[in-house]
């Protein structure tokens, strides 16, 4: 039987996304003390499904998954950016997909700004109205204000318009840090991030005896059960080998091991995964401080969680494999005649918000690479590089690459690449590169 606190945090748990919270409203619905429910509360925003946001209140959010976590509230964009909230302050807790920046015409602006987006815009009222109209909220650079309309129609949608005295690009880049510093708690996926919660565990009590094992077994396939005491307290594990042979009447605690191996919530899903292959453990109990069940960990949910791991771009992949990645083909009429689309992301921009110098670099390359396979089979090293930065790109950019070949020979290849950005030249390069033969 769950206690009265663990009763209360399903019940917030239960509640919908951006309902509102207080503790008499948790006292009188779940008939306990304020001060168990102010708690219970305070456990809840701890463990990331409520929020306090200043001048609205506490309410429930979504609980942020650990592979989603790099999408910021725009609460926390208000804190990021020093920002003053227009409008639309109840949807503060809603989180942004990513956001826009609207250095553009303004039908250019609407066709990138979809629901869930934050456009990024100056003093441009028309484009306020239109974003949000859109499901976008709006952050309004320079200091400035926005319409009373404006403001009106943010309330009624719950759609934040926030003014910040910083201009676009370090408003752009201060987000874009934000994001880099949370990809990086990524890295570490724990225990608590993974498990089967106890809501959603089957597990025997030291009363059981062997046909509730078997009632479990037909219901669920499972044949590994945790047990607990009166008090979710953690006495043993059940597996079919020690029921096998047993009497149905005869009772789970005698036959069950006792003292089993338990995790923490807090361990990492890395350390949990060595200890399961070096004791041959299929799952494992999570339990509290105080050696209460809080859920189970299978081997499965750690294979899944090591794969999703293996996906975040600060572990998986390299500056280098994003980049390539963004490189799509859009035509290739004939040999040597190929153009490639590259969208500017945030991970390819500098302090300043536009494209890095390297990252240029690296796209310049691995469009003469590609366009030099057509023709030699092999790797290719770049002798000899000449770049011409023309213009900034800034990100959310979509780059038009050309590559073109003026020489190639049996050991060597010529390439010239131009870059450009809605028509406009942003730079191009001359390199020269060795061909090397696989062998």
């Amino acid at each position: 039987m769950a206690t009265k606190h663990e009763q209360i945090l399903q019940y917030i748990d239960g509640l919908p996304i951006g309902e509102k919270i207080s503790v008499r409203q948790i006292a009188k619905a779940m008939t306990v003390s304020e001060g168990t429910a102010y708690r219970a509360i305070k456990e809840a925003e701890n463990k990331g499904y409520v929020s306090t946001i200043e001048r609205v209140g506490t309410i429930r959010i979504e609980r942020k998954k650990k592979e989603n976590i790099e999408k910021l509230t725009f609460a926390e964009v208000v804190n990021i950016v020093d920002g003053q909230v227009l409008g639309g302050r109840t949807g503060l807790h809603k989180t942004l997909n990513k956001f826009v920046i609207g250095a553009m015409k303004l039908e250019a602006m609407m066709r990138y700004t979809e629901a869930g987006n934050l456009l990024i815009v100056g003093n441009r009222t028309q484009a306020h109205e239109l974003a949000l109209k859109a499901g976008a909220a709006v952050l309004i650079t320079g200091g400035f204000d926005s319409e009373d309309h404006v403001k009106k129609l943010a309330d009624k949608l719950e759609l934040p318009v926030i003014s910040t005295s910083y201009d676009t690009f370090t408003v752009a880049t201060m987000i874009n840090r934000a994001i880099y510093d949370q990809l990086i708690k990524k890295e570490i996926i724990l225990v608590e991030d993974i498990l089967t919660p106890i809501a959603d565990t089957y597990y025997l009590t030291t009363s059981d005896n062997v046909s509730k094992w078997h009632e479990l077994n037909q219901k669920t396939t499972h044949s590994r059960y945790p047990v607990v005491d009166q008090n979710m307290r953690i006495q043993g594990m059940v597996t079919s080998k020690d029921i096998l042979g047993q009497d149905f009447n005869a009772s789970i605690d005698k036959i069950m091991t006792k003292s089993p191996m338990t995790v923490n919530g807090k361990t990492s899903v890395a350390s949990t995964a060595h200890t399961m292959v070096w004791e041959g453990i299929e799952v494992l109990p999570v339990t509290d401080e105080s050696n209460r069940l809080e859920g189970i960990i299978s081997r499965q949910d750690v294979l899944k969680a090591l794969q999703m791991n293996q996906r975040q771009p600060q572990v998986g992949e390299t500056i280098d494999d994003i980049i390539t990645n963004q490189m799509v083909l859009m035509q290739g009429k004939a040999k040597g005649e190929e153009v490639y689309s590259c969208e500017v992301t945030p991970q390819m921009t500098n302090h300043l918000g536009t494209i890095s110098y390297g990252v240029f670099t690296t796209i310049v390359s691995d469009a003469a690479n590609r366009v030099l396979r057509g023709y030699k089979k092999g790797d290719l090293v770049v002798e000899n590089m000449t770049i011409y930065f023309l213009k900034p790109v800034q990100m959310e950019s979509t780059l038009e690459i050309f590559p073109k070949i003026l020489e190639v020979g049996r050991k060597f290849g010529k390439v010239d690449v131009e870059v450009f950005n809605d028509g406009v030249l942003v730079g191009k390069a001359m390199m020269m590169c060795q061909l090397i033969d696989r062998h």
